[in-house]
């Protein structure tokens, strides 16, 4: 029975060992210099794909939410939680907030 293929992309390997993104990147130059700045691979992706994208306008101010400083810290806990950030139970106010932010 032939393997199917799958829905996710592997990234290619370039002859120097480096690992070229996947055709998921619709701006592979942008990837790639929010990669070398040290943004992880997910938000690079993310911030590259924004700014491909001509109904989105990344540069543009996000949505109504007040900042985290006005959240309280239960509200701040549930948001890294949903979002994944590891080592949250311990974090103070200020912890989380950071974490969030540099996500």
């Amino acid at each position: 029975m032939a393997a199917k293929s799958s829905a996710r992309t592997k990234a290619k390997t370039t002859s120097g060992g480096e690992d070229e993104p996947g055709p998921s990147i619709k701006a592979p130059e942008v990837y790639e210099a929010l990669r070398d700045k040290g943004m992880s691979k997910e938000k690079a992706a993310r911030i590259s794909n924004a700014q491909a994208d001509p109904d989105r306008d990344p540069a543009k101010k996000g949505g109504k939410a007040p900042p985290y400083e006005e959240w309280t810290r239960d509200d701040l806990y549930d948001r890294a939680r949903e979002i994944g950030i590891k080592g949250r139970s311990g974090m103070t106010k200020a912890e989380l907030i950071r974490s969030l932010r540099s996500h």
